[in-house]
């Protein structure tokens, strides 16, 4: 019996071993949740550095709403290729492209002296950003099998970690003395990005798990395109996500412009914000199984929703209602990414790269109609003799909490339906 031990431990080695499987668990683990660190860090460091970039190429708020609108452009266009990219080279690979581009695009940023090229630059992060999401997006679905809602938050907490010192650190390192000057946003971009380079190494050495649904009932797009639920789950994360978005956009040029705030006070408020959101992720995430998934998003995007708009119409006195806002957007995502999965359990994947794909379209759509939302409030204003800018970037920053109520109403209709069948997620 004793030799019979001795020479099952040697087997411990194999490539299908419990201690590998073991290990490999952790090193996805760390991908993953490394991930989404760096998605955070590259996603919201652009707050401080947007009044910086507007005063170097003097750009106007519609410019600005281009130039993020173009951003999410190049997001898209990762969505729609990336699916078929993993298809091909598989998940790792994905990954790694992912991580090198957003590394290649700071450099870009670095050198960029035009509208132009800056603009390009933007794109190139943003079409990374998209591979590395769909991405990490399916690679969770796969290995969170159980108790997923709480799971995808925890992995998205990661992302709120990041974002909640992503701004205080960005705007920080700006402002860092070196030999030729202040390291200003390039070298900020520079540095930041850089640290996309470092999850390449675990996912080299990482075993990616497959899927294992059957083809045989397999979700397709053409059937999704038929699907009246999911385009209401397209929806609802659409208004959720281009609201998250765009407070991370938006929030730090709102203080600045609308209040007067410097630069260092509006980058804590961001923090703020992030700082609930990534405790929601962290807190809510149990909630979320426990309640169910559709009714958690319209409880918490509702009130996201209401405290944006509270904000707007308190004033300066009620700026803490931005922040507060953050722990009904946060757990929008990753509970949506779980109710796919449950909802589509053959071709998560699939579904996700459907339902992101016209997310990115509408945050497209979003990011441009903020901006010249409020250049043209603000024309009609000057024309009539009223307060000129104020006026503007509160019907703006309105529109952010208005997407966030929609989120709330399009929740309640598939919940409705989801109740009607007796199968509500």
């Amino acid at each position: 019996m004793e030799k019979q031990q001795y020479q099952l431990q040697p087997n411990d080695l194999n490539k299908n071993s419990p201690v590998l499987e073991k290990y490999n668990y952790f090193i996805l683990l760390s991908i993953v949740f490394g991930g989404f660190l760096i998605f955070g860090l590259s996603e919201n460091i652009k707050g401080p550095a947007i009044p910086e970039i507007q005063a170097d190429f003097h750009l106007n708020e519609g410019q600005l709403g281009f130039l993020l609108a173009l951003n999410s452009l190049g997001y898209l266009l990762a969505c729609s290729f990336t699916s078929f990219l993993s298809d091909k080279v598989g998940i790792k690979w994905t990954g790694v492209i992912a991580f090198a581009s957003m590394a290649i695009a700071g450099l870009c940023m670095y050198m960029s002296s035009t509208y132009a090229f800056l603009s390009m630059s933007y794109f190139l992060l943003y079409i990374g950003n998209g591979m590395l999401e769909i991405g990490l997006g399916i690679m969770a679905v796969r290995i969170f099998t159980k108790n997923t809602g709480m799971m995808m938050n925890l992995a998205h907490f990661f992302y709120g970690l990041s974002s909640t010192v992503a701004p205080i650190f960005a705007s920080s390192m700006m402002q860092w003395n070196i030999t030729s000057g202040e390291l200003g946003w390039r070298g900020m971009y520079v540095i930041m990005l850089a640290l996309s380079l470092l999850p390449i190494l675990p996912s080299l050495l990482a075993k990616f798990p497959a899927e294992t649904s059957q083809e045989e009932g397999r979700v397709s797009y053409r059937s999704l395109f038929r699907d009246p639920i999911a385009w209401l789950i397209v929806a609802i994360l659409s208004c959720g996500i281009v609201s998250e978005l765009a407070i991370g956009s938006w929030l730090v040029h709102f203080l600045v412009k609308a209040y007067n705030w410097n630069l260092k006070d509006a980058s804590g408020m961001l923090s703020m914000f992030f700082l609930f959101f990534m405790l929601a992720r962290l807190f809510l995430g149990p909630l979320t199984d426990k309640i169910g998934y559709t009714l958690s998003i319209l409880i918490l995007s509702a009130f996201s929703g209401i405290c944006s708009l509270l904000a707007v119409v308190v004033g300066e006195g009620g700026a803490i209602l931005f922040a507060i806002a953050g722990i009904g957007i946060a757990p929008i995502y990753p509970t949506v990414m779980a109710l796919l999965a449950k909802r589509y359990p053959n071709g998560t994947g699939t579904a996700i790269t459907f339902t992101v794909t016209f997310m990115s379209i509408a945050s497209v759509i979003g990011n441009l109609f903020i901006g010249y939302i409020i250049d043209n409030v603000n024309s009609i204003f000057s024309t009539q003799g009223g307060e000129k800018g104020l006026i503007g970037l509160q019907v703006g920053y309105g529109f952010i909490g208005i997407l966030a109520l929609l989120c709330s109403l399009c929740c309640l209709v598939l919940y409705i339906i989801f109740r009607k069948r007796h199968a509500v997620l």
